[in-house]
């Protein structure tokens, strides 16, 4: 199945790239530049591409982000600290990103004469993302099916929709993806931060899927605090 794989250059999607290149037939990663603060992620896709040895493209929809207001990844709006299941996490979605994403990759799927497009959705981001969630990916790929009736067939893959952060992890060590080769943090620093959402629910996955975490982390032993008051909460 010829595949184009969303990659942000985040931990979950570049562990689906090495998955869908040993499985199936990866033609080519697409990133997103949508103005995120955090876009020093795109040189990890970048290096995914070029370990995978195919394609990489950066589409740039920054002016797009620009109006994508409200967001602490878009706006001059601080980054929180915390586990994704407190409420200040809210502050994080980009609305539509996942939507406005997918129909760009959909198009470039359909005029490379791919099969498939690869998003790395996973069930830990249910409970924030509205669209990472499984009514969101039937109803996209059902929407999808009408736009392109008679012209194309393009299948949304999403392996990681049901399992948590931990089973990625897990997947990864047995691909043997280089996971330090791969960008987390919202804060986009020079190393992860360690306190914000996306820093806490990957030092936790490693955690509670037994393997050596090789992120350095700025605060890394925060994660702790924040999982147990997400808990209490």
């Amino acid at each position: 199945m010829k595949t184009i794989v969303i990659c942000s250059g985040g931990l979950d999607s570049v562990i689906l790239a090495h998955k869908v290149a040993a499985e199936n037939q990866l033609t080519g990663l697409v990133s997103f530049d949508y103005g995120q603060r955090h876009k020093k992620e795109l040189s990890c896709a970048a290096a995914c591409a070029s370990r995978l040895n195919v394609p990489h493209s950066i589409i740039d929809i920054s002016s797009v982000g620009a109006s994508l207001s409200g967001s602490a990844l878009t706006d001059d709006i601080a980054v929180p600290d915390g586990h994704y299941a407190e409420d200040n996490m809210r502050v994080t979605i980009v609305p539509n990103r996942n939507a406005i994403m997918l129909s760009i990759a959909y198009g470039i799927a359909v005029s490379q004469n791919a099969e498939a497009v690869a998003a790395a959705f996973h069930g830990g981001d249910h409970f924030i993302y509205p669209d990472c969630r499984p009514g969101f990916v039937a109803a996209f790929e059902s929407m999808q099916d009408k736009a392109l009736e008679g012209f194309s067939k393009i299948r949304l893959y999403t392996p990681f929709l049901s399992i948590t952060k931990a089973d990625i992890a897990t997947e990864g060590a047995r691909l043997g993806v280089p996971v330090a080769e791969t960008w987390s943090c919202y804060k986009g620093g020079k190393n992860h931060c360690g306190r914000c959402g996306t820093c806490v629910e990957r030092r936790e996955a490693f955690h509670l899927a037994g393997i050596e975490d090789p992120t350095i982390y700025d605060d890394p032993d925060y994660w702790r605090e924040a999982v147990a008051r997400a808990k209490v909460a």
